[in-house]
């Protein structure tokens, strides 16, 4: 089991100097370059998550700064207490150990190499649980700074409840398994009804997938895979395919005709058929047959559900014309009144009017921040055969394993892929309609007609 510690770093060198020790970071910013199983384990934020991190060694660092010749940056090294977890932000208290203060650096490379980080994430606020032994980053910190050498080796006692600190495990609500069409259906008809939600279906051949849209999606690292050029890969597209998207009239339709083209959007496809999320979870190339799937079904309050041209969905999709510096100067803590007056709000107003000249400027941040269920114009073959519907994800959302307020979520391990999906074939669910492209209606006869030949 290797060691972690937080990393929690801010842009505003106050935040670090509070002599009160009092911090707050936005939901959002929250586990950002964290490994990401870790950060699923720990993203509910409940007692035991809390317990984890109170229990970590923690570095509290401003932003670096870099100048022609050097970078510097402030450090404390400490510990965390009293963390309290709301809807926008998680508080806590720092508690210092030692403080190095302003520690400086030869450049950026040198920084970095200090706390193994990549160089963008000294430049991000945020907060992190890191994988490493924060000992080497102290003795580091103590060659740079030797008239802290004897606290740091005060604090290199070894302590066995620090070795012993482990993540919570990860929380699914499984309602139970199914190894047959009948078997899923009668699992769905034990749910309860409840008149005040829509249900939708998604299916994930493998149980360990995340319910992350593809362009929120991170490395092992913690990195960002896509997000930081969202508005670069929508520009590209529509350059290099222009005509395609003429007869699109949202920013929403665009993006939902990228995902149909498999580029990195904020949506997750869902779908109101809980059949076809059924031949997803089965349906496993590159994936063996033997792995375990799953069926996420998702219970969407009414206020969460809009249509392709709400004013919030607008908002949201519009924000990837925003680009990865403007997206960052949003602040959701904002009231509306302060936040129309932002830079970030007056850029993404300009978008927004472009396709909705009557839109008033008055952006709520709570909506740029929420995840919504938007029901899309069937105005391709595959959204129309599979039922398709999408979660819009907003600025710096995740959608935690276990639900949230208005969408709740509930999950079934499914096996025996194999014979599931002959069961789905009889029942004219298959590749050749789920996928109704020519193409794939070709694939599909060619290995239906060769599996005869060889019975």
């Amino acid at each position: 089991m290797s060691e972690n510690f937080n990393y929690i770093a801010f842009g505003a060198r106050e935040e670090v100097e509070n002599p009160d020790g009092l911090i707050g970071m936005t939901r959002g910013r929250m586990f950002e370059y964290t490994p990401s199983d870790i950060a699923k384990r720990l993203e509910a934020l409940d007692q035991d998550s809390i317990l984890f991190l109170e229990s970590l060694p923690t570095f509290l660092c401003s932003e670096i700064e870099r100048f022609k010749s050097s970078a510097s940056m402030l450090i404390k090294y400490g510990r965390i207490t009293n963390i309290k977890s709301g809807r926008k932000e998680v508080s806590s208290t720092f508690k210092t150990l030692i403080d190095f203060g302003n520690v400086e650096f030869p450049d950026i490379e040198a920084a970095r190499a200090v706390f193994d980080a990549s160089g963008f994430q000294l430049y991000r606020t945020h907060w992190a649980v890191r994988e490493g032994a924060p000992k080497q980053i102290l003795e580091r910190l103590a060659k740079i700074k030797p008239q802290f050498s004897d606290e740091v080796r005060a604090q290199l006692a070894p302590n066995p409840a620090i070795a012993l600190a482990e993540p919570p495990p990860r929380t699914k609500k499984l309602i139970g398994t199914a190894d047959s069409v009948e078997a899923f259906l009668q699992i769905l008809y034990g749910l309860p009804a409840k008149g005040d939600t829509e249900t939708f279906f998604r299916g994930h051949e493998n149980e360990r997938f995340e319910l992350t849209p593809s362009l929120l999606r991170r490395r092992n690292d913690g990195g960002w895979q896509f997000m930081p050029n969202e508005d670069r890969l929508c520009k590209e597209l529509l350059i290099a395919h222009y005509e395609e998207f003429q007869a699109d009239q949202y920013c929403f339709d665009r993006l939902v005709r990228m995902q149909h083209y498999r580029l990195p959007t904020r949506l997750l496809d869902i779908s109101s058929n809980p059949l076809v999320a059924l031949f997803f979870a089965c349906h496993s190339e590159p994936e063996p047959l033997d792995i375990d799937g799953e069926v996420i079904i998702f219970r969407v309050k009414a206020d969460r559900m809009k249509y392709y041209d709400s004013d919030t969905v607008s908002c949201l999709a519009n924000l990837s014309n925003l680009t990865y510096s403007q997206k960052n100067e949003i602040d959701l803590k904002l009231d509306i009144g302060a936040f129309k007056k932002t830079d970030a709000a007056l850029k993404l107003l300009h978008h927004i009017k472009s396709e909705k000249g009557f839109f008033e400027a008055r952006i709520a941040p709570d909506d740029l921040g929420s995840i919504i269920c938007v029901k899309a114009k069937r105005t391709n073959t595959r959204i129309k055969s599979q039922s398709g519907a999408f979660l819009l994800f907003g600025h710096e959302a995740t959608l935690p394993e276990h639900g949230q307020d208005g969408i709740e979520i509930n999950r079934v391990t499914i096996r025996e892929k194999r014979r599931i999906l002959e069961q789905l074939d009889s029942l004219n669910i298959n590749a050749m309609t789920v996928y109704p492209s020519i193409d794939q209606t070709a694939v599909h006869l060619r290995a239906r007609y060769l599996a005869a030949q060889g019975s």
